[in-house]
């Protein structure tokens, strides 16, 4: 199935998200859309899989114009997206939401749904059990889910938005083994959305690049990546720097703990961090390092061992009193845990102002919400809701809203949905907290940033934390190792040496 965008324009106001954007998707190929966070990817996405009905422009199939106003009309021409945030009930089973997917003309029986989930799933190398509660499944097999939801529906192009952003590297290698299967030996079209640079040189044939709101280029395999930063950004950047700091005495001490959950254990736990550092946590997902941070954010349940911040025991204690401490939490899902859909910017910024008057001052909380939308450029205004945000946008909100003057600040995969000069931006920011002697652990499932980023990495697997390495002293492969519950011979030494 051919796709072609002509002259697309979607307007929200005074923002020109889509300013006449027209790009061609053949079939059987697997076409990019590249660009910095706000350049209206997800916007033109959506304009395409029925979510928006765009201001002006047409939408071709196979050389006929096109119009849709629902994604359910889309989803019968073809067309269906996965999105960065899953669409499902995670208190369902996965059969549950895979059959809500029919409407009632289609729906098949349960026997008939659970045949045609496993067909898909060995087909395409996923292996879901129907009977799982969604919401313990990890996010990618939640996207599994969505996959065969759209394939079940019979989706000829498939577009993906930032589809890597928070799972596994292993995830990853078998998302992009069914993409290729999709694209080669299945005919359909894959849209792949990303903002990474490395994968689109990796997996795409062809990529369009955006950059406010219009095309900034086109490029076919293969790629000068140099030249697809130019049309990001409209210049090269800089690598990253890491500036030394001098450490502190210790924030965090965490001695023998252990935190249960429904599907893993995380036993024996011992960890130190001091003021000024930065710890990298890593692992499969699932391993155990969600749950021990969120554990040193007194938000799950500790059977055993202690953990001190600035010498206060919080063991057991609620989250409130970790707030008080200046422990600060950052989650990975952005409008799950971190913001409340619905609210605007200002709203958000009132809430978290706790030394304010009882009654809101709205002119200083818009005032504010404006001088946090320009520090953090934070595409949208003060009476934006968050929903109405992009995922990168809806992080740099979460960034803005953490309180100055913390004594550990804790975050999961804090450049998610960011682009290159986005995320440099960002760890500047996290940086100079560092200076102030806030410690940073953070969970990234990039290896890159990890060993960019941290002073020390320490890895989970099965719910058991590896000795920390340094790391100025250890390299992707061998992390690679570890995180797959191995050692090298490189390794061994290294924990010796510690």
């Amino acid at each position: 199935m051919k796709v072609e965008l002509v002259e697309i324009r979607k307007y929200f106001g005074p923002v020109r998200a889509n300013d006449g954007i027209s790009m061609t998707v053949e079939p059987g190929t697997i076409h990019g859309l590249l660009g910095e966070n706000g350049a209206g990817k997800t916007t033109l996405m959506k304009c395409l899989s029925g979510y928006l009905r765009p201001d002006g422009g047409q939408i071709l199939i196979d050389g006929r114009p096109v119009s849709f106003t629902s994604p359910a009309e889309a989803i019968r021409h073809g067309i269906g997206m996965l999105h960065q945030d899953p669409l499902d009930f995670p208190q369902m089973r996965v059969l549950d939401n895979f059959l809500l997917a029919f409407d009632d003309r289609l729906v098949p029986n349960r026997r008939e749904g659970v045949r045609l989930l496993r067909e898909l799933g060995h087909r395409f190398h996923f292996d879901l059990d129907p009977d799982a509660e969604v919401g313990q499944l990890t996010v990618g097999e939640r996207q599994q889910l969505e996959i065969l939801r759209l394939l079940a529906l019979g989706a000829q192009v498939i577009i993906l938005d930032e589809p890597t952003t928070g799972i596994s590297a292993p995830q990853k290698a078998q998302l992009f083994e069914t993409l290729r299967l999709l694209a080669e030996e299945e005919g359909r079209s894959v849209i792949f959305v990303s903002h990474k640079l490395e994968e689109v040189e990796t997996l795409c044939d062809r990529v369009t690049v955006l950059r406010r709101g219009k095309v900034a280029g086109e490029a076919e395999r293969p790629f000068s990546v140099d030249r697809l930063v130019e049309m990001m950004f409209g210049r090269s950047l800089p690598p990253p720097t890491r500036p030394p700091v001098t450490l502190g005495p210790p924030v965090l001490e965490v001695e023998n703990l252990t935190v249960p959950s429904y599907r893993l254990v995380v036993e024996g736990v011992d960890l130190e961090v001091r003021a000024g550092e930065v710890v990298g946590l890593a692992g499969l997902e699932g391993s155990g390092q969600r749950l021990f941070m969120r554990a040193c954010a007194g938000l799950e349940r500790v059977t055993a061992g202690r953990i001190v911040v600035d010498g206060q025991d919080l063991t057991g204690a609620p989250y409130r009193r970790f707030l008080e401490a200046g422990v600060a939490y950052l989650p990975a899902g952005r409008l799950e845990e971190g913001l409340i859909p619905g609210l605007t910017l200002t709203e958000h910024f009132a809430l978290v102002d706790r030394d304010g008057p009882f009654f809101i001052d709205w002119k200083a909380a818009r005032e504010r919400a404006l001088e946090r939308v320009r520090h953090y450029h934070i595409v949208g205004r003060p009476e934006t809701t968050v929903e109405a945000l992009s995922g990168g946008n809806q992080q740099r909100v979460l960034l803005a809203l953490l309180p100055h003057g913390l004594r550990l600040l804790l975050l999961e995969h804090p450049t998610r949905g960011l682009d290159v000069e986005s995320a440099n931006w960002v760890w500047q920011q996290l940086l100079a907290r560092r200076e102030e002697g806030t410690a940073i652990l953070f969970i990234s499932a990039d290896l890159d940033e990890l060993l960019e980023r941290a002073d020390r990495i320490v890895v989970f697997f099965a719910g058991r934390m590896m000795e920390p390495l340094v790391a100025e002293r250890t390299t992707v492969e061998q992390l690679g190792y570890l995180i797959g519950g191995k050692t090298t011979e490189a390794q061994r030494a290294q924990r010796f040496s510690l």
